[in-house]
């Protein structure tokens, strides 16, 4: 299996962008066809020009969560295919989404730069992008809210990202399985895992519509590219060295990682749904209790009065957890896990810059009921 990935060529890449172009247009027909509940987005920033106005969502990610549990079983059972060509054409497939992010941020910055003319014609030219240059533009997108038949693509690219992502696990799975005729205990622990992170994403979907980048965010080159490349193809590249273990782990080592995993993925999920709530429902109860506030603005109910961003240290644990299924052989299935202990630190304290400018002293007295950023008694 060591040998299963083939070089970049010319048919490579011209498989994966048929692969994953088509996988990105039928998701797509998928969420503007399938239904789903309408949920209503968080206030935009004032600095969009459109202060305080909240756009309506489609929330289906969950059909589209079903519907491909249902195409990669029409694949597997009733076509006989496999989806092993996903994993030896790899490296194509990462020069095909590549060119696709390419091809889709040029369409997104014409579309863009038509919509700025017209509003410098109205009067109604944007400050904030008149401060920077062509490229800078392309990295931070010129639209917060780009659309393509009632479509938001900012949101959508969730999809493809999370689905995507989802779809070359299972390749791993189907490989293994091929190649030795059953599943390692760490291949089984890996898939588990990661289906229950994306079923809990989908299952709390309208979560997203709280994040920063949905709210405040343009949609530039930084969030298509993290979307379509970064995501899938990296955050899976422990499945590599999972498929490759033959040795099966001690189940006693599963169960710990198991619990490592569960903790961190309900502190992470059950904080984000706190806020989410919140946000929603100043009224929501929160651990069986009404939730408390500073000032009705800061919520120090639940995990947001125990740290001020333990949403990220229960991502961390997440991702350990995916990197110690694969043994400790090499440093790269770590490799996400540390990244994420370098940027959701920094994130964090960007956060709190901001959040110290937006609520001031309100601020100031959170921080003495949740003392910590992420970990409680160090950090």
């Amino acid at each position: 299996m060591d040998g299963l990935r083939e070089p970049v060529t010319l048919e490579g890449v011209l498989f994966g962008l048929a692969a994953y172009g088509g996988f990105i247009v039928l998701l797509f027909l998928l969420t503007k066809f399938l239904p789903g509940p309408r949920v209503q987005g968080q206030p935009l920033p004032a600095s969009t020009g459109q202060g305080g106005k909240r756009l309506t969502y489609k929330m289906n990610g969950m059909a589209l969560f079903v519907a491909t549990h249902m195409l990669i079983f029409v694949v597997l059972h009733r076509l006989g295919w496999s989806l092993t060509p996903l994993l030896r054409e790899f490296w194509s497939l990462l020069v095909a989404a590549n060119l696709i992010t390419l091809a889709w941020l040029a369409l997104m910055f014409r579309a863009g730069k038509r919509k700025l003319a017209e509003a410098a014609k109205a009067g109604e030219d944007d400050a904030e992008l008149r401060e920077h240059g062509p490229l800078s533009r392309l990295w931070l997108g010129i639209e917060l809210n780009p659309s393509l038949w009632g479509v938001d693509l900012k949101v959508f690219a969730y999809q493809p990202s999370l689905i995507g992502l989802g779809v070359l696990n299972v390749a791993f799975a189907v490989a293994q399985y091929e190649a030795l005729g059953h599943l390692t205990p760490q291949m089984i622990a890996y898939q588990v895992f990661w289906w229950g992170y994306l079923f809990s994403h989908y299952w709390l979907e309208d979560n997203v519509l709280s994040m920063w980048d949905v709210i405040a965010e343009k949609f530039g080159f930084m969030l298509l590219w993290g979307d379509l490349v970064l995501v899938p193809f990296f955050y899976c590249i422990g499945g590599w060295w999972v498929l490759n273990q033959t040795e099966p782990m001690p189940w006693s080592r599963v169960a710990l990682i198991a619990a490592l995993h569960v903790v961190g993925l309900w502190i992470f999920r059950e904080s984000n749904a706190q806020k989410n709530r919140f946000k929603k429902d100043r009224s929501v109860k929160i651990w069986g209790k009404p939730a408390e506030t500073i000032g009705d603005r800061l919520l120090i109910s639940g995990w947001w009065g125990i740290g001020r961003k333990l949403n990220y240290t229960g991502e961390i644990m997440v991702y350990m957890s995916f990197a110690l299924c694969t043994g400790l052989s090499s440093i790269v299935p770590y490799l996400l896990p540390l990244w994420l202990c370098c940027l959701l630190p920094h994130r964090a304290w960007r956060d709190e810059q901001r959040c110290a400018a937006k609520y001031g002293e309100l601020w100031v007295q959170y921080t003495k009921i949740a003392k910590f950023r992420m970990i409680p008694f160090i950090y």
